[in-house]
């Protein structure tokens, strides 16, 4: 990872670990099946002593194993998961059982037997310029607002609105976008989203298409609202980006609670080529 120290710190369970938990008690009998469900599959378990059996189907993991016991001391039962993680319990022989299920949570588990890798994250310390990158945005969007160098057909009209890419200029390692939302019609316009996204053919007899939504870095003076006889310029700030042939830029206007939605597709030679 670029500009990062990554330090691994691993914690393996060990039954010393273990010993300062208190574990909980189960009680079973030779005449009864105590039922134990737990949140993974189970993959092994094991008694610390000879009367007492904990069955589970070893072919096919499942959920829950059953428990029995003979009269003798009390032992310990040992579950281990599918993924590795342990439950442990003090098993005690009874005659008369007021438990026969036992739903085992998360939370129950005492560890796990795989080591937990652990990603520190040391930042290096570097000079901090003296305006960040927000900042740089807002004041080239105003810049870039305030020209009005436009880029021919590229805007797109549906019923009085019309959706316009104005220019497209490349800094530094990022492509602006001037668009335009102009409203012609005798309707105020609520905008529901305005966002971008590439699109690509694929071959093949039956025709279909890919789309890969594009998030911007920076939005300026976008509107919630354009109202009648009224126009809109803004900038959509993106991570540069080229497109092949077979593929396009869409830029997607939707309204909230209408249907005068605007797809403006912009063809990859306008983007390889900004100003």
């Amino acid at each position: 990872m670029k500009g990062y120290v990554i330090i691994l710190v691993f914690s393996v369970f060990t039954i010393a670990n273990a010993q300062t938990i208190k574990l909980d008690t189960i009680y079973a009998n030779e005449n009864k099946n105590v039922a134990l469900f737990f949140p993974e599959p189970i993959r092994q378990g094991i008694t610390g002593a000879s009367n007492f059996v904990f069955t589970y189907n070893r072919e096919k993991e499942q959920h829950f194993g059953l428990l029995q016991a003979q009269p003798g001391s009390e032992s310990n039962l040992l579950i281990i998961s599918k993924t590795g993680v342990i439950f442990s319990y003090i098993v005690k022989y009874k005659q008369g059982l007021k438990k026969l299920n036992y739903f085992i949570s998360e939370s129950a588990a005492i560890g796990n037997e795989v080591p937990e890798e652990k990603i520190i994250e040391v930042k290096p310390t570097v000079p901090t310029p003296d305006y960040n990158k927000n900042t740089y945005y807002k004041r080239f969007c105003s810049y870039l607002l305030k020209r009005r160098i436009q880029i021919r057909n590229l805007k797109k009209p549906n019923n009085g609105i019309v959706l316009k890419v104005e220019n497209i200029v490349f800094d530094t390692e990022e492509l602006y976008f001037v668009i335009s939302i102009e409203n012609n019609s005798t309707l105020d316009y609520d905008i529901n989203f305005l966002n971008f996204s590439i699109d690509t053919r694929k071959k093949g007899k039956k025709k279909s298409m890919q789309r890969l939504f594009q998030a911007p870095l920076f939005k300026r003076h976008l509107p919630k609202k354009v109202k009648e006889g009224n126009k809109a310029r803004l900038v959509y700030v993106l991570p540069k980006f080229s497109l092949s042939k077979d593929r396009l830029l869409l830029l997607r206007l939707n309204e909230d609670k209408g249907e005068r939605n605007i797809n403006l597709k912009i063809p990859s030679r306008y983007v390889n080529n900004p100003n």
